[in-house]
């Protein structure tokens, strides 16, 4: 998934970029981090910086339309999540919720509720969800309340997406979803990779088994 440039005849810079997220690499190059792909049509892009040259290139180029942010690296490490535990999550959800796993129907209702939508919105429709994808949502009479997800598929593993829908947060609904999407990962010899945005998203991370990297710099960018 996902799309990379570069900047022929040099060659010696590259941008990878995958919905939200625009990564840039190699000796810092202003033309390439102008470039806004033809087939985008956001007008918002989280730029990840290799170093501090492009730090500071982003920066010049783009002002007070770039946000310094802080994300949160989680590490990457096999065989270190407790399965019992995160099942005991899962069993820990209040009874008026149900757990299932994201098919066609849950996979429309994301798309409709704009806060569920990037559950699902790197896959372009649901066959390539059900190729690629694979979530866990959260229920309640039949309406959807939060959900834990692929943001994006690569070879061996996926990157996790968690959301709430406001009115239900705070009632352990990401943690059972997290819980219930990395024991389907699993099963499936899938790495579930986690990246956060806030010390929120750590703490629960840590609550799964993940143990903490570093932090990073991250801009926010209107484009």
């Amino acid at each position: 998934m996902g799309e990379i440039y570069t900047n022929p005849p040099e060659n010696d810079a590259a941008l990878a970029i995958l919905g939200d997220f625009a990564f840039y690499a190699g000796k810092p190059d202003e033309k390439l981090l102008r470039l806004k792909p033809k087939n985008c049509n956001q007008d918002f892009i989280i730029m990840v910086p290799q170093n501090e040259k492009w730090a500071e290139l982003i920066e010049k180029c783009y002002g007070k339309n770039a946000r310094k942010v802080t994300r949160y690296a989680i590490k990457k490490e096999k065989d270190i999540f407790d399965k019992s535990k995160l099942e005991q999550a899962i069993l820990q959800l209040p009874e008026e919720y149900e757990l299932k796993l994201l098919e066609q129907e849950e996979y429309e209702l994301c798309r409709k509720n704009k806060w569920a939508n990037d559950l699902v919105s790197q896959f372009q429709d649901y066959p390539a969800y059900k190729e690629l994808g694979l979530g866990v949502v959260a229920l309640k009479d039949g309406e959807l309340v939060a959900g834990a997800s692929s943001y994006s598929r690569y070879k061996d593993g996926v990157e996790i997406e968690i959301d709430t829908r406001e009115d239900h947060r705070r009632k352990g609904l990401a943690y059972a979803c997290g819980a219930k999407l990395i024991l389907e990962c699993l099963k499936r010899g899938l790495y579930p990779s986690w990246d956060a945005q806030n010390k929120w998203s750590v703490g629960l991370a840590e609550k799964l088994g993940y143990h903490f990297s570093h932090e990073y710099t991250a801009y926010e960018v209107k484009w």
